[in-house]
């Protein structure tokens, strides 16, 4: 029943937005802001219920910070005189760079599970 106030709740800020762009537009942000806590918040609440569930998303994250730190120590940080023009730094240049090799990183890793997982799918 809760469930089917707050979907009649979102559905009429969804159609009180489309009356004015300024109302949809805080409407909006409004939206996004309960959005981001739903996100955050639930998932912290089901943790403090099982705590031991709480290992795996643990883990994912430090390997991702891990990965992070090893792609920031492999880029670079040179910056040619027409970035420098253009206000780039060597911290920006670096940070970019570790986005990058980060990317390559990580679509290697998921090129690589999905390799495996049909292999393993087809010797079965």
């Amino acid at each position: 029943m809760r469930g089917f106030i707050v979907i009649l709740i979102a559905a009429g800020l969804v159609v009180a937005s489309l009356t004015s762009v300024d109302a949809g537009l805080y409407i909006g942000y409004i939206l996004l802001l309960i959005a981001v806590i739903a996100a955050i918040g639930l998932p912290l609440l089901n943790s403090v219920k099982s705590p031991g569930e709480l290992k795996k998303p643990l883990l994912a994250l430090l390997l991702m910070v891990a990965l992070f730190a090893v792609s920031y120590a492999l880029s670079g940080s040179d910056v040619t005189p027409e970035q420098a023009a253009k206000g780039i730094t060597e911290s920006t240049s670096k940070l970019v760079g570790a986005g990058l090799t980060m990317f390559y990183l990580i679509s290697g890793i998921a090129v690589l599970g999905l390799i495996y997982s049909e292999v393993n799918k087809a010797l079965k």
